[in-house]
């Protein structure tokens, strides 16, 4: 039997081991010795039910609910003592390894974390399915809005899904129909490298399967109905994408504004004045890491922005209704801000500057004299780029085609410099 690994000396440690639906008999010897000399076992009820009796005398405690803030307080009771935490598969792939090492870090308590991973469900599917794993998207529904799909569905595109419960196959099917995906082959692959694994399929557009398995993944092969209009992994969504009132920032302006914008993954974005939230909710689909706050004053307006960004697979944008500057106030720092209405609002232009931080992008669009003057005065102030936007489609004249121009839009956009100059 190889030897566990050890921590370095002088220090407390905990273990994470990765178990599948194998259970006990999967396990490596160096997983079962750690699991042998564990005086503390913490894991879910399902995790912890597959240990034996005989080979585990430790001691067992199931995950309080909510799980997040009990950590620190788990530790500390058992301080001293070796602690072992069971996790599904990988602990480090969308599991308890990742807040472990988070609450961790921000408790301070000198615990060093160590894993020993077991397969994850993404292996075991990608090799029943015969899929390359590098060319597999994973979305994760576990503790998150099924809307989160959206945004991944493409023709052609192969997606693994995992599942919050028994009940998930239903919710992706219902989804994929109201996307246009009824076509996309199903298959649902359940108690992966277990004795009870099997695998139901069929089609999202007569998914009518009962709930099976609470443990299973999703496999889609995606395939899109004759007619929906595909989304773009680029920004410039068509308008059409959008539920609006006319405050939208049309595509092609949107596309520039984007681009100068310049979402980067892990980017904060201040979206004001969202009017229907188009340009906060393509800054989060350019990255999965990208997170975005729209502000709108108008209520209306405000839950208008909530459903585009449930429809176009963004559904974590931060919503805040009430008028800017004020609901500026205690708002986490941006790296980048686009200001889409509301330019004269006294101290708004000011007061986003401040926040942004040294290497920070400030975008501002308008298409008022009163507002084109006020960029003007910042392009003067703190430099960047002033440039004016014109788009004109072709619409018919008579019996012919000309080109009906749309109202120009004045666009500044600038770095803060590390020493702002006055």
């Amino acid at each position: 039997m190889s030897p566990a690994p050890s921590a370095p000396a002088g220090s407390e440690h905990l273990t994470v081991v990765g178990i599948g639906a194998d259970g006990w008999a999967g396990l490596s010897g160096a997983a079962q010795q750690v699991l042998r000399a564990a005086e503390v076992l913490i894991g879910g009820a399902r995790q912890l039910a597959l240990l034996p009796d005989g080979e585990c005398p430790g001691e067992r405690v199931t995950w309080p609910s909510p799980l997040r803030p009990a950590v620190p307080g788990l530790l500390a009771a058992h301080a001293g003592r070796r602690v072992c935490v069971l996790a599904s598969g990988d602990p480090m792939f969308y599991g308890i390894g990742r807040t472990l090492t988070e609450v961790l870090a921000e408790s301070g308590t000198g615990h060093r974390l160590r894993v020993l991973p077991h397969p994850s469900s993404v292996a075991y599917a990608c090799a029943r399915l015969g899929w390359p794993v590098e060319d597999t998207e994973v979305v994760t529904l576990v503790g998150r809005p099924v809307e989160n799909l959206a945004r991944a569905l493409y023709d052609g595109h192969r997606l693994l899904v995992l599942s919050a419960g028994a009940g998930t196959p239903a919710e992706v099917a219902a989804l994929l129909r109201a996307h246009g995906f009824g076509p996309t082959r199903m298959r649902v692959l359940e108690q992966l490298g277990g004795e009870r694994e099997q695998m139901a399929e069929g089609h999202a557009a007569d998914w009518g399967r009962a709930p099976g398995d609470p443990l299973n993944v999703i496999a889609l092969d995606c395939a899109r109905e004759p007619g929906t209009v595909p989304l773009s992994t680029v920004p410039g969504l068509p308008d059409t994408a959008y539920e609006h009132d006319g405050q939208l920032t049309k595509r092609h302006v949107r596309a520039a504004t984007l681009a100068a914008l310049a979402p980067a993954p892990g980017e904060l974005l201040w979206d004001i004045g969202g009017g229907s939230g188009s340009i906060a909710v393509e800054w989060l689909r350019a990255h999965r890491s990208c997170r975005a706050v729209s502000v709108e004053r108008d209520p209306v307006r405000a839950e208008r922005i909530g459903r585009n960004a449930h429809t176009l697979g963004v559904p974590a944008l931060r919503v805040v209704q009430g008028p800017a500057p004020a609901a500026l106030a205690g708002l986490p720092t941006p790296d980048a801000v686009f200001i889409g209405g509301g330019l004269t609002a006294p101290g708004l232009l000011d007061a986003c500057w401040e926040a942004l931080p040294p290497g920070g992008r400030i975008v501002a669009n308008t298409v008022t004299l009163e507002s084109e003057a006020l960029l003007a005065d910042r392009y003067r102030r703190h430099g960047g780029e002033l440039v004016r936007l014109a788009v004109a489609h072709a619409a018919p004249v008579g019996g012919f085609t000309g080109w009906r121009q749309a109202m120009p839009v004045t666009q500044w956009a600038a770095v803060k410099p590390p020493e702002d100059r006055p």
